[in-house]
């Protein structure tokens, strides 16, 4: 049995060992900052905003928190625009936009239930650790494989982490002018649609997509700025 476990150790380490001698490798071609381009940097700005929002988080100022996280939003759709148009799509720019997507959209998520919906640490605990995971092992599946693609066009495979960050955002405003509405049926509401993050669904690339998506974010913005200044 002690072998058997000896050997598992063994193993583990030996994968380690390997994951390390490829990054040094990999850091002899150059430096890594020398090697971002254009699209990169913008994915930078989308982290430093996401770091804004989780300052402001902390601050216990949600609505101002969801404004900066709402610029990482802007900035994470300039660098992917930016990247098709320049001819700079590669799976490094892809990892470098998947890696910052955990912060822009799946942590300031599962701060925004901790520090405004959440009914009990527990609740916080499980909800955040299920946006989390699911949410990780989504960007983890996009970087290795990227987009899906047929005849109609390419396609997300299984929804978005803008799909389950928009669940938490539209949980925060039902809480807030919806009176039934509570922590607990936002937690499950929440847990119940990030598996969909890990499933076969097909979330198709379209332009009715993006204006959606725009519209929903003017409405939250607008939402945000009336809640915050008292005029809801």
């Amino acid at each position: 049995m002690m072998d058997e476990g000896l050997s598992t150790i063994r193993g583990v380490i030996d994968g380690l060992d390997g994951r390390a001698t490829r990054v040094i490798e990999s850091s002899r071609e150059g430096n890594m900052i020398g090697r971002l381009g254009g699209a990169d940097w913008l994915s930078l700005g989308a982290l430093f905003w996401a770091w804004v929002g989780g300052v402001l988080f902390l601050r216990g100022e949600p609505n101002w928190a969801i404004l900066a996280v709402f610029g990482g939003f802007l900035f994470d759709k300039l660098d992917g625009f930016y990247a098709r148009w320049t001819g700079e799509v590669s799976r490094f720019g892809r990892g470098i936009d998947s890696f910052i997507d955990v912060f822009v959209y799946l942590v300031s998520a599962a701060l925004l239930y901790h520090f405004t919906m959440a009914p009990h640490s527990v609740a916080s605990v499980v909800v955040g650790f299920v946006v989390l995971m699911f949410g990780g092992l989504r960007l983890v599946r996009h970087t290795a494989e990227g987009f899906g693609g047929d005849d109609e066009a390419s396609y997300y495979v299984g929804t978005t982490v803008v799909h389950t960050h928009v669940v938490v955002l539209a949980n925060y405003f039902l809480i807030t002018l919806v009176d039934p509405w509570n922590g607990w049926l936002a937690g499950v509401t929440i847990v119940a649609v990030c598996p969909l993050m890990t499933s076969q669904y097909r979330a198709y690339k379209t332009d009715a997509g993006h204006w959606l998506v725009a519209g929903l974010g003017v409405v939250a913005v607008a939402l945000c700025l009336a809640i915050e200044f008292g005029a809801l």
